[in-house]
């Protein structure tokens, strides 16, 4: 569990809580609900132990109980780090979120940075560049980019497959761990820690001729408000590439993942309200998960000539 508090200031609330963290890895359940309410016993208010206590009886089948632990977790994290609003979306059905916490997603890859490259390339096979760089070749030739923008630009990985093809990029991420490693790669001219939409606001128009996100858009739901964004910043004739996990309704869906799937018909509204021209949108995996490829799509869109 990603937890921004590693310590609730009281010393025997944190090693219940830890002995209950161990019972949960090794799968007693009873256990660890026992030792979680000790611990909230004596610290009412730590956000973490209410998070643990919802998952392990969300383990145990307790629905109801889940969702009050999560109900509770999320009234005591306020900035959302926790992201226990996600977890009650997907839970109880709620109207779907317009996107993920910033503070969730940016603790979440701040955690994960000392490890991002090595899981997703040798333990999920991720795809992710292959596949962008594979779409842009297919509906753009060998056409070179002046200036381009990975939105969401992770540790690098990115950069570094456009590198060939962009004469300039510039990255912007969420997460200050994950832009201090895409700093060391060297393929970024600018690197900016902030979130992608409103850096697409604080960008110039018509200032990039390419906008790239791998994987990205799993922690937005409509991706209208960031089209629209890329869409202003590009200039005319640039394009806009993006993956995504696959919702088949054609809607927008949080999975059990805590990521957003995107149906096509979500997407071609998207791009059609932005005056993007759809140039590619095919079925691609980025990613495995439990040894399956996620289904995924891949889209290429173009801003008009004037």
């Amino acid at each position: 569990m990603n937890r921004r508090d590693h310590s609730s200031g009281d010393i025997l609330a944190d090693r219940r809580f830890g002995y209950a963290e161990a019972l949960l890895a090794e799968g007693d359940l009873a256990g660890a609900v026992d030792l979680l309410t000790q611990t909230l016993e004596l610290v009412p208010g730590w956000a973490p132990a209410w998070m643990a206590l919802a998952m392990a009886e969300e383990r145990q089948n307790q629905s109801a109980k889940a969702r009050e632990a999560y109900s509770r977790a999320e009234a005591c994290d306020q900035d959302g780090h926790l992201g226990a609003a996600l977890h009650l979306a997907r839970l109880d059905g709620r109207a779907t979120p317009p996107a993920m916490p910033p503070a969730y997603v940016a603790s979440l890859f701040d955690d994960y940075a000392p490890r991002f490259d090595r899981h997703l390339v040798d333990e999920l096979g991720y795809r992710g560049p292959a596949i962008l760089m594979d779409a842009l070749h297919g509906t753009c030739g060998d056409r070179r980019f002046r200036r381009a923008l990975d939105l969401g630009c992770g540790t690098g990985l990115m950069g570094a497959a456009l590198a060939r093809r962009a004469d300039r990029i510039e990255g912007v991420d969420l997460s200050p761990a994950m832009v201090e490693r895409a700093a060391a790669s060297g393929f970024y001219e600018r690197l900016v820690v902030g979130e992608i939409g409103h850096h697409l606001d604080e960008s110039a128009p018509a200032s990039f001729d390419l906008v790239v996100a791998a994987d990205v858009f799993v922690y937005l739901g409509g991706l209208g408000p960031v089209v629209e964004g890329a869409a202003r910043v590009l200039a005319p004739g640039g394009v806009l590439a993006f993956t995504t996990q696959k919702a088949d309704d054609g809607a927008v869906r949080l999975g059990d993942d805590l990521r957003f799937s995107h149906g096509a018909d979500h997407i071609r509204a998207a791009l059609n309200t932005a005056g993007l021209g759809l140039k590619l949108l095919a079925e691609a995996s980025t990613r495995r998960e439990a040894g399956k490829p996620v289904p995924g799509l891949v889209v290429v869109a173009q801003k008009p000539y004037l």
